[in-house]
């Protein structure tokens, strides 16, 4: 008799689960699983363009983000007609996405709950009426220009820091202890080796980290790279993710979605004008996150 109950307690739960997940596949203020990415079909194991004619149709795109609830898709247009950088959001309103518009929001990096919005060394929290001022990060996150920072699930933080007219750059990190975060600790040769190092992205157990840089080793411009962390916490030498991700363009701007399926990037290159003037022209890329495992050197 105490099996049978048991049994069917677990048939029940499952019957709930199941219920609860399609009610909220079918959540109207929600996209549905299918329609998550705009009704894109998902990539294999070969990048291919993101949504072309939504988010980069004549080739002007420069960066994009999804806000955690995939309900908002804030991404940024330079050059040709946008003589000004500009800044967008397509939002997911009454069972489907709605027409792009330009917002105030600049290069958002959210954090996971997404109660705040980064940008360089400052950011915004979500109050009542929307999003408040920028506001400081603080040390050690102040004392050198910031372009890109991501978050590990221990709190801890990676970024990049250029001093300007400085080209190299360098990822640092910075862990938060006794709640306070520690003062700036740069990473070693195997991270912070080449030119134009920037824009870490951070895994969220900390067991790999993805950046893009300029090596000697690369394919052309700016290239994918990535490092596993050892069993002994030290950072294996760095990978170029190969020519499956990185060509003679330029790749930059890596990282993985929330739910660690997907890894987006930008690809482009700078085009000289007959006035001898530059234009960037690019667009976003996606692939099968189950590229980097099989990266992922056996230990």
């Amino acid at each position: 008799m105490k099996t049978t109950k048991l049994v069917l307690l677990a048939f029940a739960i499952s019957i709930n689960i199941a219920f609860a997940q399609e009610k909220i596949g079918k959540d109207a203020s929600h996209p549905t699983v299918e329609d998550r990415y705009f009704g894109e079909k998902p990539p294999g194991l070969t990048p291919k363009i993101f949504a072309p004619s939504i988010v980069s149709p004549e080739g002007r795109f420069e960066g994009g983000t999804f806000s955690p609830d995939k309900k908002k898709y804030y991404f940024s247009r330079k050059n040709g007609k946008y003589e000004k950088r500009t800044f967008f959001v397509i939002r997911y309103e009454n069972n489907k996405w709605g027409n792009e518009s330009e917002t105030d929001i600049k290069w958002p990096n959210f954090s996971k709950d997404g109660t705040k919005i980064r940008r360089g060394n400052k950011y915004r929290e979500r109050t009542d009426t929307g999003w408040s001022e920028l506001i400081s990060m603080g040390s050690p996150f102040t004392d050198k220009h910031i372009m890109g920072i991501s978050e590990s699930d221990r709190g801890t933080f990676f970024f990049d820091q250029f001093e300007r007219p400085d080209t190299i750059g360098a990822i640092s990190y910075s862990r938060l202890i006794n709640g306070k975060y520690e003062p700036r600790q740069k990473m070693g040769k195997e991270i912070n080796t080449g030119t134009w190092i920037a824009h870490p992205n951070i895994a969220p157990d900390e067991s790999y980290l993805l950046w893009d840089v300029v090596r000697e080793d690369g394919y052309g411009g700016s290239d994918l790279y990535i490092s596993f962390r050892a069993k002994d916490g030290s950072w294996l030498p760095a990978m170029n993710m190969g020519a499956q991700i990185n060509t003679e363009l330029q790749e930059s701007g890596v990282h993985v979605t929330d739910d660690g399926k997907y890894l987006f990037f930008s690809r482009g290159e700078w085009e000289i004008k007959e006035d001898g003037s530059t234009n960037w022209v690019g667009k976003p890329y996606w692939v099968d996150a189950q590229i980097i495992e099989n990266l992922r050197p056996k230990q």
